[in-house]
């Protein structure tokens, strides 16, 4: 019996902490009550530069930094990945990551974990693998005669969903709940998880053979899809040196890398991200580019309204990542094709004569007059 990895149900004792015991009868009776963990609401003013936090733009963009640098002296020659998985963690979204092996996927996750401080958790997605594996699930202690839950790998602050595409929808949709409510259903009952909380869902868009697409329902939830690509030449001969030389393997690589913030200095970075200001010119220009994903020639099915929300989310972080008080165009044009390459399906048509998501959305970007700044 695993015990720093289950819980016991109970009606008196809160859910605080991802190893703490709740009470329940022996029964799983449906009808007895689990308390709930409820996120503390915040407060944040959308005009304004600083959060109930009192954390200034400024203050915010200089830790942004410190992080970004920790993160890079681990991953080498990958900065525009590592600036749009920050802008994706600060404005509060999901990141689907694709990239053939090798490239530091993993790294990358356990990079962010440990430079905040945060748990990570990993699971290997697999056809064999059940919804319960990611959950968790009840189970019968015959020491104490009561029921417990043994929580899965999803209470966590970051969860790498590896190679997410190999496992059947059952259990891809697993994700669903905790991704939009932050929230995971055992046994009828709701737990929290931890904040921040992030998926971080990676699948190789090169090998089809005995994976499963994922439902659309399930790529919508993704504020942001990257393509990682391979490093410059120069990066590489830089990471090469740096693994090979007096060491036998690149553990070394994670054993250097030390917390330079914490979780909740992440959460009052998210906070702080949605308090950049946005005029109004900058909310028209951003809706009349997802709406246009609707009616664009040889576009199948465009985005939905909401990708609207996310492209105004991601600008903003952004935005803090870069320092700015504000959103400008630039910010939209940067997250554009991060925010839309999953949510554009492409006529059959325009995938024969090879044209790609990434050209459709250059040409909408070039068509739609951006507002000047």
């Amino acid at each position: 019996m695993e015990e720093n990895n289950m819980t016991e149900l109970t009606e008196n004792k809160p859910n605080e902490t991802l190893g703490e015991e709740l009470m329940h009868s022996n029964n799983l009776n449906p009808e007895t009550s689990i308390p709930e963990v409820q996120n503390e609401p915040s407060s944040v003013n959308s005009s304004s530069s600083t959060v109930n936090t009192g954390m200034t733009i400024e203050d915010g963009h200089n830790i942004i930094k410190s992080l970004f640098h920790n993160i890079n002296s681990t991953l080498i020659g990958q900065k525009e990945i590592v600036e749009m998985t920050l802008t994706c963690l600060f404005a509060g979204g999901h990141l689907l990551i694709e990239g053939v092996p090798g490239l530091g996927k993993t790294l990358l996750v356990r990079a962010i974990a440990k430079s905040f401080d945060g748990a990570f958790s990993r699971i290997q997605f697999t056809p064999d693998l059940m919804p319960s594996d990611v959950t968790g699930h009840a189970m019968f202690d015959q020491k104490s005669e009561k029921f417990r839950i043994r929580k899965g790998p999803a209470f966590t602050n970051l969860l790498l969903a590896d190679e997410i595409n190999r496992a059947p929808a059952k259990t891809q949709s697993s994700l669903l709940e905790v991704m939009q409510e932050k929230h995971i259903t055992i046994e009828g009952k709701s737990h929290a998880v931890s904040n921040p909380f992030m998926v971080l869902a990676t699948q190789n868009p090169l090998e089809q053979e005995g994976t499963y697409p994922l439902p659309e329902a399930e790529l919508d939830r993704f504020l942001m899809n990257i393509l990682i690509d391979y490093p410059a030449v120069d990066d590489e001969i830089s990471l090469v040196k740096r693994i090979t030389t007096d060491t036998i393997d690149d553990s070394n690589l994670m054993g250097e890398l030390k917390a330079v913030t914490s979780a909740k200095t992440i959460m009052q970075l998210q906070k702080l991200a949605s308090s950049i200001r946005v005029d109004d010119s900058i909310f028209e220009y951003a809706v009349r580019l997802i709406s246009a994903t609707r009616e664009w020639s040889g576009v199948q099915m465009g985005a939905s309204p909401r990708a609207s929300i996310a492209i105004i989310r991601a600008a903003k972080a952004l935005a803090l990542v870069r320092g700015s008080q504000f959103v400008t165009p630039d910010e939209i044009k940067a997250v554009a094709l991060a925010v839309l390459r999953h949510r554009i399906v492409l006529s059959a048509e325009l995938e024969i004569e090879g044209i790609s998501v990434k050209q459709v959305i250059a040409d909408l970007l070039a068509q739609i007059p951006a507002p000047r700044q």
